[in-house]
């Protein structure tokens, strides 16, 4: 699975819980800078690889 946000081809590894918006699933980049927003809670995707 690719990561939700546009021009990223990186692989989706984090479920990305938005009190405000439909949950969405990310790479691991994308989910380091989203997650800092209030509310926002990052759940990790089981069976992906970590690197």
């Amino acid at each position: 699975m690719e990561c939700a946000e546009n021009d990223c081809e990186n692989e989706a590894a984090v479920r990305l819980h938005v009190p405000w918006a439909e949950n969405r699933e990310v790479c691991t980049a994308h989910a380091r800078v989203l997650a800092r927003q209030d509310g926002v809670v990052a759940e990790p995707l089981e069976d992906v690889e970590w690197r």
